[in-house]
């Protein structure tokens, strides 16, 4: 190695971040808010607090804090597969012939198998004093993560898997209900939005879209209940 660069470099569990960085309070244009599909005004904390848990309606709303620190328990939670190694691809860059350095994140630490978990464990974690959360998810992984984040803090979690990827990923349905998630195959019958697109396109294999619709209708119909976002 001519550079003297090592395969991998590690951190220790000390370097773990303490916050968050939120980059819309360094935005000079800030993001165009949320419009009340109804209105198309936008909307307030009051009218996000019936889908989305309070804190996190707070963050999300957040122009002026830089950072915000990570409760304890959350960083606690990533230091099961946090720090992940940084790991300098030699191999690559010799098949490529090329000057670039190439670096890739190693998360086999990781068993909801993406980053995910990162986001769900907070989101969940914000949720606590609920019976639970609804989400949806496409291929699984958010899902997957999601399900494990509830179980580890006791939440139901209701997953409304795109149809399509319900049939074709039997292994990421069955992780999610392992962890004990309620996985619905979406648009389904269980929902308004799911009856009126099953009615109007009975062939199809769902979409993202779709998922989300039902996840909110459920979250908002449910007593006790929030949506978190995949």
């Amino acid at each position: 190695m001519k550079d003297n660069i090592p395969y991998k470099i590690y951190l220790s569990e000390a370097e773990l971040p303490k916050q968050w960085y939120n980059v819309r309070a360094d935005m000079k244009n800030k993001p165009a808010p949320l419009l009340n599909p109804g209105t198309l005004q936008p909307m307030t904390a009051e009218e996000l607090g019936h889908v989305f848990c309070d804190e996190l309606v707070q963050q999300e709303l957040d122009n002026t804090n830089a950072y915000i620190d990570i409760p304890e328990e959350i960083r606690d939670f990533y230091k099961m597969y946090r720090p992940a190694p940084l790991v300098r691809a030699y191999c690559l860059e010799k098949h490529l012939g090329t000057p670039a350095k190439i670096y890739y994140k190693f998360e086999g630490n990781n068993t909801s198998g993406s980053h995910k978990l990162n986001s769900a464990i907070a989101q969940a974690y914000y949720a606590k004093g609920l019976k639970g959360v609804t989400t949806e998810t496409g291929a699984g992984q958010w899902g997957t993560a999601l399900s494990m984040a509830c179980a580890y803090l006791g939440l139901d979690c209701k997953v409304f898997m795109v149809k399509v990827s319900y049939e074709q990923k039997p292994f990421r349905r069955e992780v999610m209900r392992t962890y004990g998630a309620n996985v619905t195959p979406s648009p389904s019958m269980t929902t308004e939005v799911g009856r009126k697109i099953l009615a109007e396109h009975p062939g199809t294999t769902g979409s993202l879209g779709c998922a989300i619709s039902e996840a909110v209708e459920v979250a908002v119909g449910t007593e006790g209940y929030r949506y978190v976002l995949g």
